[in-house]
Formats: structure tokens, C-alpha cells, sequence
């Protein structure tokens, strides 16, 4: 079985998810950030959990630390975190409070020189988010257009000592009708780097199908807050 990510996404200390990267979508989930640590973590498949500050992506600087640090310290997973790091400082913030990974995006993005400073730094911590429309990099909490293709940038940054590209494809997010299968083979078949497969996953089989395009990890958010999405699982 793939490894699963499951996904929690905050605003205001609050546990939502959002459709198409649209901060007005935002729909509050069932559990709260501390419940789904708790169940999440009785999954041996689930190796690690994604925390993500909504409002410090859209800001362009972290908002939530603090209650992530609070949450780290609810779990007995991997945590990574991403949403609003932008600079050294934030990250060693991060790493120092007992997160295991950062989450690097837009500033990643628009700044490879940095990145790569970053990556070298901090060798295979850092991840870095692709969201895309197609192939249209995105970026600002998915608010604006980088003017970069995503096959192009990802060949850019094939040699940094990443832990791997998170790529979503924006257009499937939070619908649950299934991810971009044909994009994210694509991109798999593309890199070296990991893949992890994020947007759209709805249940078991898609999580089958991702399997054999060759991503390390899937990211599931919607479907994880389903009681059916886990039947079987261990």
C-alpha cells in the first residue's frame, strides 16, 4: 500500500478544507486538528502527518506556529509543515519546535538561488509544493501565476538535496474526483526527486492507481475525514 499523508489544514487554529485553493470555499471539518492526529497515528500505513497554515500562505508568513507546535507534541508521527516560510529563520523555528519536515513554495519558486541555499543547509528536510493549473505554476496560496511550467522548474531544482516535490494539480483539489493521474506519472517519469501525489484523492483505488505511476507518497485531505476511506486499512 502507498504511504499516506493525511492532510490537515488550519485556519484559526481551526481544521478545514478548501476547493480549488479558494479561501472562500473553506469547509470545516469534523474532527479537530488534535482528534485527527489521534486517529491518523493507529495507521501503520500513515508514515507522517501534513500540517498546512492556510492564512500564513496567503500572508506570506507563519501564522500558526504556534499551535503546530502544540500539535507536534500530540503525535507520535513525522510531522511536516508548510504554509508561510519564507526565510531561514522560520524553518530552524520549525526544526527546533520538533517538526521533521518544512514545506517550501512560493518563495522556493520564484527564488532557486535561495532554495538552493536552503537545500543545502538542510538536507533532505525541505519540500517543495508545485501546484499547478495543468502545467501553470501557481503560487501566494495559489493566487497568483508564477509565469513558470512545471515540467521546466522541476528540471531546474533536479539537483538540490530535496526530500522530494509535492505536486498538486489545483484544478482536482478538495472535489473528490480523483487526481491527475496522467500528469503525475508525467511527473514521476520526469524526475528523479520523490513525488507525492496530492488533490482530488478519493478512496483506496485511486491510492492502487498512484501506486503504479511511480510516487513515493499520496496526500489525502478530504477523503481522510470520510470513516470509509480507511475501512480495511492498518
Amino acid at each position: 500500500m502507498l504511504k499516506l499523508w493525511p492532510a490537515i489544514d488550519l485556519i484559526e487554529g481551526q481544521s478545514v478544507r478548501l476547493t480549488e485553493g479558494d479561501y472562500d470555499t473553506s469547509e470545516a471539518m469534523t474532527r479537530s486538528a488534535e482528534d485527527s492526529i489521534q486517529f491518523y497515528q493507529q495507521f501503520d500505513c500513515v508514515d507522517r502527518i501534513h500540517i498546512i497554515d492556510l492564512i500564513g500562505a496567503k500572508s506570506q508568513r507563519a501564522i500558526e506556529m504556534d499551535y503546530i507546535r502544540q500539535l507536534i507534541n500530540s503525535s507520535t508521527k513525522p510531522i511536516e509543515v508548510g504554509g508561510g516560510i519564507r526565510d531561514v529563520e522560520t524553518i530552524r523555528a520549525y526544526l527546533a519546535h520538533g517538526v521533521d519536515y518544512c514545506i517550501v513554495g512560493t518563495k522556493a519558486i520564484q527564488d532557486i538561488a535561495w532554495l538552493t541555499k536552503m537545500a543545502t543547509l538542510f538536507p533532505g528536510k525541505l519540500y517543495v509544493s508545485v501546484d499547478a493549473y495543468d502545467t501553470d505554476i501557481k503560487i501566494n496560496g495559489w493566487l497568483e501565476d508564477a509565469q513558470l511550467n512545471l515540467f521546466d522548474y522541476v528540471s531546474a531544482i533536479e539537483h538540490l538535496p530535496l526530500g522530494g516535490v509535492i505536486y498538486t494539480d489545483i484544478s482536482k483539489d478538495g472535489k473528490l474526483q480523483g487526481p491527475n493521474f496522467e500528469r503525475t506519472a508525467q511527473l514521476a517519469a520526469h524526475t528523479q526527486l520523490p513525488v507525492i501525489a496530492s488533490g482530488g484523492i478519493r478512496n483506496q483505488a485511486d491510492l492502487q492507481q498512484l501506486e503504479g505511476t511511480g510516487v513515493a507518497a499520496a496526500i489525502v485531505g478530504k477523503a481522510a475525514n470520510q470513516p470509509e476511506f480507511w475501512e480495511g486499512l492498518r
